[in-house]
């Protein structure tokens, strides 16, 4: 018998579940997003994509400013859900809403549990340079992301080489995400899901990301700043200086590559944007200036040429 489902989720990143779950015949009777926020020059009102996607399927879309207050509780409560879907959601859950649906809560968090629990697991895993990073199903408790893992049998990991941006790990993550979340809730439909406790072994926080860490210290190795520019991309970017007309410009690195190379870190070593490192260099490939759209570093240099021995600071 199909489940009765509450979905809690707000980026892109949970729509491919909120889709997967819908199409394998499940009740949605409710999805929780954040509410609406002002974005783009007109600063109108825009939807989360979750809300989107939500409305496009027809089904119940809830915006509460809180899950605190007793008015909230008892509306979650009101939903006589069998099972709760959290997919990057954005919002603490109480005991009270923890306890709310007959079999629990299910999250679907984009780590390799125990490493990196916590707001930004998929940035930290590339900036720390992990091998290969996945997602876990875990049933939610009050601790940060300490639940039990789900065991399901499918495809939970993926490579992180030295090309690989959070656009790139997000949108793969979200597809894995979807398969491993809709086994799970009919595992769970058919009293076949089963968990096991997390190991303490392994454990690593991903903070959330904060801005000041943002800013690219060319006195590490190639291969660090490389991993700190991706893990960063594309927000909120990793970002130095460029000398233009003079002046120091504000830009974001959205891509590289490591390359030979040797010099003052910071400095130019060609006129393609090759810049020296602490060890070896990079090669910028990708860009950003503020107010502008991304683009290649050829498209760039065509408008800004740079020559050595031009220091980024």
């Amino acid at each position: 018998m199909p489940l009765r489902l509450i979905f809690m989720g707000t980026p892109e990143f949970a729509v491919p579940t909120l889709r997967a779950l819908h199409g394998c015949g499940h009740e949605i009777v409710a999805v929780y997003t954040r509410a609406a926020k002002p974005a783009g020059r007109g600063m109108k009102l825009q939807p989360t994509p979750v809300e989107v996607e939500a409305r496009r399927l027809n089904l119940r879309v809830l915006t509460p400013a809180t899950l605190k207050t007793p008015e909230a509780e008892a509306e979650f409560r009101s939903h006589n859900a069998h099972a709760a879907v959290v997919v990057a959601y954005g919002m603490i859950l109480t005991e009270a809403i923890l306890n709310a649906p007959k079999l629990g809560c299910f999250n679907l968090h984009a780590s390799l549990l125990p490493r990196w629990r916590g707001a930004a697991p998929i940035h930290r895993a590339i900036m720390e340079d992990d091998p290969r990073t996945g997602v876990r199903v875990m049933k939610m408790d009050a601790g940060l992301d300490t639940g039990e893992v789900a065991s399901i049998k499918a495809k939970q990991t993926l490579k992180i080489t030295n090309s690989t941006t959070v656009t790139d790990l997000n949108e793969k993550l979200a597809q894995v995400g979807a398969d491993l979340m809709v086994r799970a809730i009919n595992a769970l439909e058919k009293k076949r899901l089963h968990f096991r406790r997390q190991s303490d072994v392994g454990l690593r926080y991903a903070s959330k990301i904060d801005k000041a860490e943002a800013r690219i210290d060319w006195n590490k190795p190639a291969r660090a700043v490389l991993h700190h520019i991706h893990g960063l991309s594309p927000f909120p970017g990793a970002w130095c200086e460029i000398p233009i007309d003079g002046e120091p410009v504000r830009v974001k690195i959205l891509r590289c590559q490591t390359t030979a190379g040797s010099g003052e870190p910071g400095t130019l070593l060609d006129d393609g944007l090759r810049v020296a490192c602490k060890a070896r260099a990079i090669r910028i490939l990708e860009l950003q200036r503020a107010g502008k759209q991304p683009m290649k570093v050829e498209e760039f240099l065509r408008g800004t040429p740079l020559k050595p021995p031009a220091r980024l600071s």
